[in-house]
This record gives C-alpha cells, sequence and structure tokens, in this order.
C-alpha cells in the first residue's frame, strides 16, 4: 500500500474502557452543523448514516448497537470540509477527547483504507467502507434523473459506474475493493443504497 499524506499511523482508536459511551444524535449532528458548511457533503453524511442505521437493523442488532453504526456513518467526513488535509485525524481526536466508544473511532478510521492506512475488520468498518462511495455515486445518479430515485435500477447504476466520466471522482476501485471486502456483491450493494436512500431522514 502506498503511503498517503492522510495515513494515521495507528491501528488502535480509544479506549477499551470506553465501550458503551455514545454522542447523543443532537450533540453528533451539533458537531456536523459547527464543522460541516458544505450542504452536499452534509446531506452524503446522513444518508450514508442512514444506510448504516438501515444496515444494522436488518442485522437485528440491539438500539445501542444501532446507534453506533449510525454515529459512525454521521461523523465519518466531519472533518473534510474544513480541515481536508488532516480528514480523519481531527474528527477522530475530536471523538477520543470525548471518551466516545471506540468501535465507533475505529470505523471512521479505517473507511478508506489505502487513505488512512486502516484495515477494516468489523462488520461495521467494512459496511461504512462500502458505503462511503456507492452512497454518493447513486446520488448523483438520482439527481440526473427526471424520476430520482424512482424505478431506479441496478443496472442503469452499473451502466454509469463503468462511464468514468460521470461522478468521475468517486474511486471505482474503492467500491470493488469494499465489496470484496465485505463479501457482499457490487450487485447487492446498489439494490440496498437504491432501496432505503430514498427515504433518508435529512433534517
Amino acid at each position: 500500500m502506498q503511503e498517503s499524506s492522510l495515513f494515521l499511523n495507528r491501528q488502535e482508536f480509544g479506549s477499551p474502557e470506553n465501550k458503551g459511551n455514545l454522542l447523543g444524535v443532537a450533540e453528533a449532528k451539533a458537531i456536523l452543523d459547527d464543522w460541516v458548511k458544505n450542504e452536499r457533503l452534509k446531506i452524503h453524511m446522513k444518508q450514508v448514516a442512514h444506510l448504516m442505521k438501515a444496515y444494522a437493523i436488518l442485522q437485528g442488532y440491539e438500539e445501542q448497537a444501532v446507534q453506533k453504526w449510525y454515529l459512525a456513518g454521521l461523523l465519518h467526513d466531519a472533518d473534510w470540509d474544513q480541515w481536508p488535509d488532516q480528514h480523519c485525524r481531527k474528527i477522530i481526536e475530536e471523538l477520543e477527547s470525548k471518551n466516545i466508544d471506540p468501535e465507533i473511532i475505529r470505523a471512521i478510521a479505517s473507511h478508506g483504507p489505502r487513505y488512512f492506512g486502516v484495515e477494516p475488520v468489523t462488520l461495521m468498518d467494512k459496511m461504512l467502507y462500502a458505503f462511503d462511495e456507492l452512497s454518493g455515486f447513486v446520488h448523483a445518479y438520482s439527481l440526473m434523473r427526471p424520476e430520482g430515485y424512482a424505478g431506479m435500477e441496478v443496472k442503469g447504476v452499473k451502466k454509469r459506474l463503468k462511464d468514468k466520466t460521470f461522478a468521475a471522482q468517486v474511486s471505482r476501485e474503492d467500491i470493488q475493493d469494499a465489496s470484496e471486502r465485505a463479501g457482499i456483491s457490487v450487485d447487492e450493494l446498489i439494490l440496498f443504497v437504491i432501496s432505503n436512500q430514498a427515504n433518508a431522514d435529512l433534517s
């Protein structure tokens, strides 16, 4: 793996004694409002949070675990807007200073392994990585369709994925890598995003 300027150079995050310590949704959204001025980025983070929550519910997790997944999705890009050169590092340090559950922090740290140098290990890590790029891509596709998400099909998304000029900033390599790490086909991931993202709470 080629070293990135964003490499975190560690694999351990937070303290095990903080397991179960979660931010309230209002507090997490306050960080979002304070740190993120780009409304499109806010939408992306809320959509990823919604997908994470929906997937955790699908797994039959209890409320606290569902909340962890939601918070990891909601805050994963919190520092990208104002501090792109400290992306991931700043939000990790903020959550560590608040003694937040290490599983949330680690998921955020591993949502881009080739950028941050942290391998996704848990299912939460892997799904945050899997949903991140794909969520943004499917949303971009919805914006070019007169009917938005209605009637969207997997084959339409895949056709756009093959068009390297469409949403060119989205890494097709990361989408494929995340799919393989999660052990879920790209088609299944796309279908899940299509089926759930339209209903995301963007408030």
